[in-house]
């Protein structure tokens, strides 16, 4: 009996020690991707599909509801936001039959097979000055989630809207953040909005912006995420811009009377490359920024006004898309290139800069998807079908020979 007991006992050893070297490596990400494709050069969504397996990233933002993605993804397990462009707001705004039909177009096909979250209607309205835009959001927004509830979704999917930072009038220091006056009538029901149907406020926040525009008097090393003396506000100190841009939208909703909204990173990012006077867009600031947010968001921190709210954040982009218009930067914030190749290395070490972003502690294991293969090679997919023929193959000689 002792002898059957450790013959079972070193079997399933075995059978972890296979399984536990593989899992190491696809450890679930905290941090959701950005998936543009204003491109002509881009993968087929199925293959999307895999590399983000292959991460085991589980969280991906469109900008659409392109049916081939969402079907490339069906049964992944992966949770999706879709989008309502804002050519669409006045007419989502003034029909409901026409935000009813939207879901049932792009929504209800495709659930439950995969996992749409969040509906977002429009993107940085608020930054365009279009007034008649602004007054229709809302309406917009409720009748999407009208349409939703009427599906039987209402509590399934979320509606929100990104915002760009062009929505606040004051951001420094975090705790006198305020939106936009002109904006108010625009945003207390959008704010009200969110407190009634549970939504998030997403928010797209690029710390890059403000180094390009002013390097002399924006520290890099505290919008890199990397060691420095930190701005004080209060009792409250931030060793990274992105953390006080994210505290300016709490102080913001606070003065409308919110404090119960949450606040998502909708979009954030860093070029790794620029036109001549796009100071900071490189490869090394672009994996500096996001593999040290990547570990932040990876030790679940909060920021320093809400040091117990993890940090949602969606990386801006998976690819480089190389039509978009605008300056090179715009071409240039993906991690990968089309053919699934990295376009620079994540250093996934020890998690840089302080603890002052409100969730200090070791990270047993850090994320890095990045090796000088391409990603849509089959080597990763062999490792582990290696790994399970050795299992097959082993186990039963050693059974019959312990037994």
């Amino acid at each position: 009996m002792e002898h059957r007991a450790s013959s079972s006992l070193l079997l399933c050893l075995l059978t972890l020690s296979l399984f536990s070297a593989d899992n190491t490596v696809w450890a679930q990400q905290k941090f959701g991707i950005n998936y543009g494709q204003i491109a002509n050069n881009l993968p087929d969504p199925t293959r999307v599909a895999g590399l983000l397996q292959s991460m085991n990233v589980n969280k991906v933002k469109l900008y659409d509801a392109d049916p081939k993605v969402l079907t490339a993804f069906a049964n992944t397990g992966v949770e999706f936001i879709i989008a309502i462009g804002n050519e669409n707001i006045q007419t989502m705004a003034t029909s409901p039959g026409a935000a009813r039909q939207w879901v049932s177009q792009h929504v209800q096909p495709f659930i439950p097979a995969t996992r749409i979250t969040c509906i977002t209607v429009g993107n940085e309205v608020f930054g365009n000055n279009d007034m008649g835009m602004a007054a229709n959001l809302v309406p917009a927004m409720q009748a999407v989630h009208d349409a939703l509830v009427a599906a039987g979704l209402g509590g399934q999917v979320t509606v929100s809207s990104a915002h760009s930072a062009a929505v606040l009038a004051s951001s420094f220091p975090p705790s006198s953040g305020a939106f936009q006056e002109s904006f108010a009538p625009y945003i207390k029901p959008l704010l009200d909005f969110h407190s009634k149907t549970g939504s998030a406020f997403l928010f797209n926040a690029y710390p890059f912006f403000a180094y390009k525009g002013d390097p002399g008097s924006v520290s890099l090393p505290y919008v890199l995420f990397q060691p420095n003396a930190g701005v004080r506000d209060g009792g409250l100190v931030y060793d990274n811009m992105l953390y006080a841009q994210i505290d300016a939208v709490y102080a913001a909703m606070k003065a409308m009377g919110h404090t119960d909204i949450a606040v998502k990173i909708s979009e954030t990012g860093w070029p790794s490359k620029g036109d001549e006077d796009e100071v900071g867009a490189s490869a090394q600031n672009a994996a500096a920024y996001n593999g040290n947010l990547m570990q932040r968001v990876a030790m679940g921190q909060g920021t320093p006004l809400k040091p117990n709210v993890p940090v949602d954040v969606f990386v801006f982009a998976l690819f480089n898309e190389n039509m978009k218009p605008g300056p090179a930067s715009e071409r240039n914030y993906g991690l990968f290139y089309p053919n699934g190749s990295p376009v620079y290395a994540i250093n996934a070490g020890s998690p840089a800069g302080t603890s002052s972003g409100g969730g200090a502690g070791s990270v047993g294991r850090t994320f890095d998807p990045y090796s000088s293969q391409n990603m849509f090679s089959g080597a990763s997919r062999l490792r582990r079908l290696s790994s399970l023929w050795t299992l097959v193959l082993v186990l039963p000689m050693l059974s019959a020979l312990l037994w």
